[in-house]
């Protein structure tokens, strides 16, 4: 490894969970939907938890459960998020569609038989934007856990003009973060018609947040 990537690998996390925390604090949050989540937290049972890649800034203060852990991309990139994660105790699985993607899946379905939630970006790490990939939907197939589509939207921010908007949440606005109805796969609709169906439930948290948002007198970024 370069003496450049080694440094930034070493300064850049740090800089970025204080970053991350400092936004967290400096806005006012709220959370929508988080009670079913905490019934299967509270009955110990697990869930899958996916969200859009363009929403992962703060999304570290959305999962306030027992234990998780993240897929995360094996890129360089995703080395500098893994790396942020460990400031908020949260543990990753490398690997994406384009590498590392199969032992990736493979620990994913391992870690489903295990006392911890996963949570995943079903359009990363390089889209298309808000397009579901298989992965999701096929782990919710082979561990048999309900899936839990979470979002995230804000007042204040922008959006990089990357592949997937990526939003950057600025301070003194407000938040939410939403969660969805728990969903199933049933072998009856097979993988489109889940695929289908999560589609629509995503769509449907991240109006919710924005609907909160409108009723607190403010756009959605």
């Amino acid at each position: 490894m370069k003496v450049g990537d080694r440094l930034l690998l070493t300064l850049v996390p740090p800089v970025a969970a204080l970053l991350i925390r400092l936004l967290y604090r400096l806005n006012r949050m709220e959370y929508l939907g988080e009670e079913q989540l905490r019934g299967f937290w509270q009955r110990g049972e697990q869930v899958i938890l996916p969200y859009w890649h363009e929403q992962t800034m703060l999304m570290v203060f959305a999962y306030r459960g027992p234990k998780v852990n993240v897929l995360i991309s094996a890129s360089k990139d995703g080395e500098l998020l893994a790396r942020t994660m460990r400031f908020f105790n949260i543990d990753a699985v490398r690997g994406s569609s384009s590498r590392g993607g199969r032992a990736a899946f493979r620990a994913l379905v391992a870690l489903g038989r295990e006392q911890v939630d996963l949570v995943l970006t079903p359009d990363g790490p390089r889209g298309p934007r808000q397009q579901l990939k298989d992965g999701v939907i096929q782990l919710a197939r082979l561990t048999g856990r309900p899936v839990i589509p979470m979002a995230f939207c804000c007042s204040r921010g922008f959006r990089f003009s990357s592949w997937d908007r990526f939003l950057f949440p600025l301070p003194f606005g407000r938040g939410i973060y939403a969660f969805g109805e728990p969903l199933h796969f049933l072998k009856d609709e097979g993988v489109d018609g889940f695929r289908e169906r999560l589609r629509q439930a995503m769509e449907m948290v991240q109006q919710q947040a924005q609907a909160r948002l409108e009723e607190l007198g403010v756009s959605a970024v």
